[in-house]
């Protein structure tokens, strides 16, 4: 296979678009275990990496794939796995040493239809709230949901580059749907796509301090077998890496893993709006889902309902300002999603009793429909 970054139009699917962005972004390390619908991902780095002079290993499981990464990235590497629900779960324990220990590295969940096995060929939106609250401890993570190949493309880059500017694994929830659909893709040349680095370490070797906050509260990171003297644990630690069984030290260690994102909010959340200026009723959804809200949304205005899209691109963390300020001018709130109701919880939270909100959702295994959407708007505005 090609060993450069295969510029101009494509005809893809979102799994492997996913890939050529990781590419695209520098990571040079996957590990993982195949599972569906990720597994176009896993068998796309693969065939390309050691093009690029990168390391593909096939785990024994999905615990072992987070682990592996997680090392890659201590090494110096840009690293990167993929899976589903099932393999997700198993990663959360090592999700949570990567936000403990700061180290940087992409996590894909193609997400299909669950609990359990579930319906693993078939789509869903439902491990958005594992995303957020999975791992043990509280943390922040950042997390984005793409809504189409083209979006995996670069929200693939985008997540390398919020993972290395913040040190901590960046989560792309995408899903069966985005994950298998095949449309045009357009790939950059390498020189037009912005890539960022960890903050790295500097000084005097003997006196640097690996959990240090720099000027935005991220730590300089030293890489493995650069000289640093760098103790990693998954344990309360102080700046200097060592355990501390204190509560002061957790207080000061979570202060910093917490607020490095809190501080930056305006910098890292994404969001699109659609006809939202004169709008009564807002829709608020995310990945496929903002593709079925899109067209209910022009669909609904033939038909004289003023209805306008927000459309998240970062899910996690959660615009709550901006939700806030969209109750205080709308009439109600419509979340569309392929669960249940888990970002609904949110948005109706954020809203704050202000207007009422509703969910259109099922548990999953289908799209859902533009005219299922416009059946509820013209159900709440009659």
């Amino acid at each position: 296979m090609n060993s450069t970054v295969l510029t101009g139009e494509h005809f893809m699917t979102g799994d492997v678009a996913c890939a050529e962005g990781a590419l695209a972004a520098g990571c040079r390390f996957f590990a993982g275990y195949p599972i569906t619908p990720a597994t176009e991902i896993a068998e796309r780095m693969a065939a390309r990496l050691p093009c690029f002079g990168g390391t593909y290993i096939q785990m024994e499981d999905e615990i072992a794939s987070m682990a592996a990464i997680v090392g890659a990235s201590c090494a110096g590497v840009k690293s990167m796995t993929a899976t589903s629900g099932p393999g997700f779960s198993l990663m959360m324990e090592n999700l949570g040493l990567a936000l403990c220990t700061e180290t940087p590295c992409v996590v894909v969940n193609v997400q299909r239809a669950g609990p359990s096995t579930g319906l693993p060929t078939l789509g869903a939106q439902g491990d958005m709230m594992q995303a957020r609250w999975g791992s043990h401890g509280h943390y922040e993570i950042i997390t984005l949901a793409p809504a189409s190949p083209q979006e995996m493309f670069y929200q693939t880059i985008t997540a390398f580059n919020l993972s290395e500017i913040y040190r901590l694994p960046v989560l792309i929830m995408a899903d069966e749907v985005t994950g298998h659909l095949s449309e045009r893709v357009v790939i950059p040349e390498p020189g037009v796509i912005k890539l960022k680095s960890r903050p790295r370490a500097k000084g005097r070797k003997d006196r640097f301090k690996p959990f240090q906050p720099g000027p935005n509260g991220v730590p300089p990171m030293a890489i493995a077998g650069e000289g640093f003297g760098v103790h990693i644990t998954g344990l309360t630690h102080d700046e200097r890496g060592y355990p501390s069984m204190t509560a002061e030290a957790q207080e000061e260690m979570m202060s910093r893993i917490v607020g490095k994102i809190r501080n930056n909010l305006d910098d890292i959340i994404q969001t699109e709006s659609y006809r939202l200026d004169d709008a009564e009723i807002a829709i608020v959804s995310y990945g496929v889902s903002s593709r079925s809200s899109l067209a209910a949304v022009d669909e609904a205005r033939e038909q004289g309902i003023r209805v306008g899209l927000l459309r998240l691109v970062t899910v996690w963390p959660f615009p709550e300002v901006l939700i806030n300020k969209l109750a205080d001018r709308m009439r109600s709130l419509v979340t569309v999603e392929i669960n249940l109701g888990q970002i609904h919880l949110e948005v109706e939270r954020c809203s704050r009793g202000k207007v009422p909100v509703h969910l259109v959702g099922h548990a999953g295994g289908s799209v859902i429909s533009p005219d299922t959407i416009v059946e509820k708007l013209k159900e709440i505005t009659t």
